[in-house]
């Protein structure tokens, strides 16, 4: 089974290993789908606990006192429990993963992701505003991150298993394989290849197949096929692009000033947001919880223009609140709501003014929730792909390109505004390279460029081993004492230097040895060629001693990989 596995691991330091990352496609959707079941169960449980039925969604028929107490008491509990945790374990959601990713090379903590699973159950089900979608990210995610570094997979597959499980993530929650797959590779990974798409596709396809078979084949939004009536709608869809753009534009700048306040002890600051939903809910009960059942109101038509005004205000000023202090629950969710309020606002009016042009009310719903998706997240593409799942239909795609782009120019152009994680990350001042070079390296297994012709050598040479060591010339030789790696030479330089220098008697030292000695750095063999530069700059050296495990456990030299042979490689690849 060893001999199997690490075959396996061999294959996958070659990101072009189509049938090995296909196989680990398909485990991480599973794994995904499973995991992101099990959360939604959890909200479902713990909600029926206080008396929410409708699955975690029905806080509407809660009594008057319950609506302001149950946010509140469940926001000062949860503030409580973060309060004992260590400020890093509190990071949970898509910006966790992302930063994770380049900075700890796709090693997702497994604390992070209990906090992220038991804080964010607790949070959606205690009427916090929030979506389930970022929590399914980050567990879908650190699912596979785990399973990955418990099998002790190469760091470059990890990033690939991550981009699974989100995929996985967001297919399970929505059933919408296609979007899963583009949010992956626009959000979390930021590149596209043909290596990278398989495994995620596949993943996606799995966790959608779970989803659909154990969590009971539910439809998530009821969404009839729509299309567009009148091509004189397209300046009226503009104007809807634009209200969903000026709209998201509010909810990250509430999130961001919402952020200032990390200095107060967190559980002061998710009483107050909770004491502000729960307020709010008070005058708008459908501020509480995930608000899918509400969107499924306004998509029957059964909600009003002032209740639409109303719960898209409310929402947007709680989940902007709740995300800014730092609560374990998303916001995609949220946003699909309020693109929903806006879209069927806006419908009303154009049937009330036009109705010989204007299209169905829920056309502009489901546009509104694809420009508020877009914006948000600055995907375009997964917005377009889960506008077109939801409605089973490809005519809608034209009208809702076009509300998309509206309101990210809007948001990116007008107000000069960030997506909502690339401004949380900016504000943590967490550096997130996506250019070209970056994403080699980070693809990029360090024993794909490693010099394997590498012995170790004492510093106290006996004169017994010279010819053997003259003889056999290897590339390196990495000088020890008592177990302890010094420093490297060149195999070529030694020889010649140790045919001068031959001493009569006695062992040669090499610390004597007038030659080149390059200075080193261990990295393990599951690092990417982006960590191996890391730790030369880290520790200012100029090569790494790539090192393994034996089946016994013990630690094997497995070559060296130099400063110089990796801008080679950046060079002959970019």
């Amino acid at each position: 089974m060893y001999r199997l596995l690490n075959t396996y691991r061999r294959y996958l330091t070659n990101y072009h290993s189509v049938l090995a990352y296909a196989v680990l496609g398909v485990v991480g959707g599973v794994a995904s789908g499973l995991t992101v079941l099990a959360f939604e169960t959890a909200i479902a449980e713990l909600a029926r606990l206080w008396g929410v039925g409708g699955g975690g969604e029905a806080f509407e028929a809660l009594p008057r006192w319950q609506l302001f107490a149950l946010p509140t008491l469940g926001a000062l509990a949860l503030g409580l429990g973060f309060s004992l945790l260590k400020p890093e374990n509190r990071e949970t959601g898509i910006v966790h993963v992302i930063s994770r990713m380049h900075s700890d090379y796709g090693v997702l903590p497994l604390r992070n992701a209990l906090v992220q699973f038991i804080g964010g159950a607790f949070a959606l089900a205690t009427g916090q505003s929030g979506g389930r979608e970022g929590p399914g990210v980050h567990l879908g995610g650190a699912i596979n991150s785990l399973l990955g570094q418990h099998l002790g997979l190469p760091n470059n597959s990890l990033r690939v298993l991550i981009a699974c499980g989100t995929a996985g993530g967001i297919a399970a929650a929505f059933n919408t394989p296609l979007a899963g797959v583009i949010f992956a590779m626009e959000v979390i990974v930021a590149e596209y290849t043909v290596a990278g798409f398989i495994p995620v596709m596949l993943s996606a396809v799995s966790a959608s197949a779970i989803a659909r078979n154990l969590g009971g084949g539910a439809v998530l939004f009821s969404i009839p096929a729509v299309e567009l009536n009148s091509l004189w709608e397209l300046p009226y869809i503009v104007l809807l692009g634009i209200c969903c753009g000026v709209a998201v534009t509010a909810f990250i700048q509430l999130s961001r000033l919402s952020t200032r306040l990390s200095h107060w002890p967190v559980a002061l600051r998710f009483t107050l947001a909770g004491a502000l939903t729960g307020a709010l809910a008070l005058l708008v009960p459908q501020t509480l919880g995930i608000g899918y059942d509400t969107l499924n109101l306004a998509l029957q038509g059964e909600l009003l223009l002032p209740l639409l005004l109303a719960i898209a205000a409310s929402k947007l000023l709680a989940t902007g609140v709740s995300c800014g202090v730092g609560m374990p629950i998303g916001l995609i969710g949220p946003n699909l709501l309020i693109g929903a309020c806006l879209g069927g606002v806006l419908g009303l009016v154009g049937q009330g003014y036009a109705p010989e042009l204007a299209s169905e009310i829920t056309l502009y719903i489901a546009l509104g929730m694809a420009a508020c998706m877009g914006a948000v997240l600055n995907a375009p593409l997964a917005a377009i792909l889960a506008v077109i799942e939801l409605t089973q239909s490809a005519s809608v795609a034209m009208p809702a390109l076009l509300a998309i782009i509206a309101a990210n120019l809007t948001n990116n152009g007008v107000f000069r505004q960030r997506a909502a994680h690339q401004t949380v990350l900016r504000q943590l001042r967490r550096v997130v390279p996506d250019d070209p070079l970056n994403q080699l390296l980070h693809r990029t297994d360090v024993t794909s460029n490693m010099e394997v012709s590498v012995i170790k050598i004492p510093i106290e040479l006996e004169r017994s081993s010279i010819p053997a060591l003259i003889n056999a010339t290897p590339a390196w030789c990495l000088v020890t004492r008592e177990g302890e790696d010094l420093f490297l030479l060149r195999g070529q330089e030694l020889a010649q230097w140790l045919g001068q220098h031959v001493p009569e008697e006695g062992p040669i030292n090499l610390s004597e040895a007038d030659l080149r000695r390059w200075s080193i750095a261990p990295v393990p063999v599951q690092a990417t060629l982006r960590q191996a530069m890391d730790r030369l700059k880290e520790r200012t050296a100029e090569a790494v001693c790539v090192y393994g495990r034996s089946a016994s456990g013990n630690r094997v030299l497995q070559g060296i990989v130099t400063r110089e042979s990796i801008e080679r490689f950046s060079l002959a690849n970019l």
